[in-house]
């Protein structure tokens, strides 16, 4: 008789060393236009994530999260898939939308939720969701969008189509429910799901050492019978090819895949934590030997293009001086648009309103009538 615990350590696939070098000639394959407009909406996130962060701060929105430290996770990852795979996010992923077209404008209409904002004003901020652009709006109950592209992916599958779904969590979403069934899901129905996992080594104050004692988020995937591999989350181009793999295995073989994209969150939570009450000197020490070995993703493809000769001295500086103009402008604008008509709560729900509905509308506007003067109603669309 004899136990096990478990096998050896899976190893993160890498393609660039820390200081911008390729070690693994074999996939060094972004072509010159496409590694460009990656970088360009890795420095844009970055930048974005900066100036809506101290707009939260100045209370003009009400809540944000950045993504500081993991714009190669989501951006490389989605660079490497089809305009028509569909993305469940959770909510880090920002920098996604914005490679594939999503627009500061459109964010800072989202982030106030005025009349612009194509959900109606009625998400938290950072909830963005696209239609056009196969973005599922993120939703704020953890890991929900995970069995949903276990059921995109299943369908993909059974009809055939060139197509997959992608569902981006955190390693503490890995430890809901929704994960396992999820992947069981996909595993045995063979969905074309891709389960990428930015394990940033905290699920908000609790650390990985403290969720779960085996090898990560990828042995679970191997436990489930999925194709797997670990990369090194802050390698562009390390990402990007497990997912152009991925995504080429998915469609051969009619079956879901994992990675798991080891990086570090380097912010805060979000606005709503604060995150130097639990990481304290001897964790800050561990921290940055962590980012000395992952280091920052921006630097390490800005150092390969200036090695490239592709890019000149101070291209990110150009970058970040008219983004500071333009998410300016938009966050301007977006703040002097009013609200939603008060009506669109309750539209969409129902393709005809029901009766109960009506009620209620009809009991607002009695209430309005007689105790108006104590709501703002000048700050919404008329």
């Amino acid at each position: 008789m004899k136990f096990k615990k478990h096998n050896k350590k899976i190893e993160a696939f890498r393609v660039m060393d820390e200081e911008g070098n390729i070690i693994n000639k074999k996939y060094e394959n972004i072509e010159k236009d496409e590694l460009l407009k990656i970088f360009n909406a890795m420095v844009t996130t970055n930048e974005a994530d900066k100036i809506f962060n101290m707009a939260q701060r100045q209370n003009r929105i009400s809540f944000y999260m950045t993504s500081k430290g993991e714009e190669a996770s989501t951006i490389g990852s989605v660079a490497a898939l089809k305009d028509v795979d569909l993305i469940y996010p959770q909510y880090r992923e920002q920098g996604a939308l914005i490679y594939r077209g999503y627009s500061i404008k459109e964010m800072a209409n989202q982030l106030r939720g005025n009349h612009y904002d194509v959900g109606k004003g009625r998400q938290m901020p950072v909830h963005y969701g696209s239609d056009k652009l196969n973005y599922v709006t993120v939703s704020s109950p953890l890991g929900t969008q995970i069995p949903q592209a276990s059921g995109s992916g299943y369908t993909f599958r059974i009809k055939g189509e060139d197509r997959v779904a992608m569902t981006f969590f955190g390693d503490g979403a890995a430890s809901e429910g929704d994960f396992h069934s999820a992947m069981n899901f996909a595993a045995t129905l063979r969905a074309q799901t891709l389960f990428f996992c930015r394990n940033n080594m905290f699920a908000i104050s609790t650390p990985v050492d403290e969720q779960f004692a085996g090898d990560g988020i990828a042995a679970r995937g191997v436990a489930y019978g999925i194709n797997t591999i670990r990369v090194d989350g802050n390698d562009l181009f390390a990402v990007y090819n497990a997912v152009k793999e991925a995504r080429e295995y998915m469609i051969s073989e009619g079956a879901p895949a994992c990675i798991e994209a080891i990086s570090y969150r380097v912010g805060d939570h979000s606005t709503s934590d604060f995150s130097q009450l639990y990481r304290d000197e001897e964790e800050m020490k561990k921290v940055e030997a962590l980012i000395k070995k992952l280091a920052d993703p921006i630097t390490r493809v800005k150092k390969y293009l200036e090695g490239k000769k592709w890019i000149e001295s101070g291209y990110i500086e150009n970058i970040k001086e008219k983004l500071l103009i333009e998410i300016g402008d938009a966050l301007k604008e977006a703040t002097a648009e009013p609200f939603p008509h008060i009506d669109e709560m309750f539209n969409d729900v129902y393709e005809e309103m029901p009766q109960h509905l009506k009620e209620q509308k009809a009991e607002m506007y009695a209430h309005l009538e007689k105790h108006g003067e104590h709501y703002n109603l000048d700050s919404f669309k008329k």
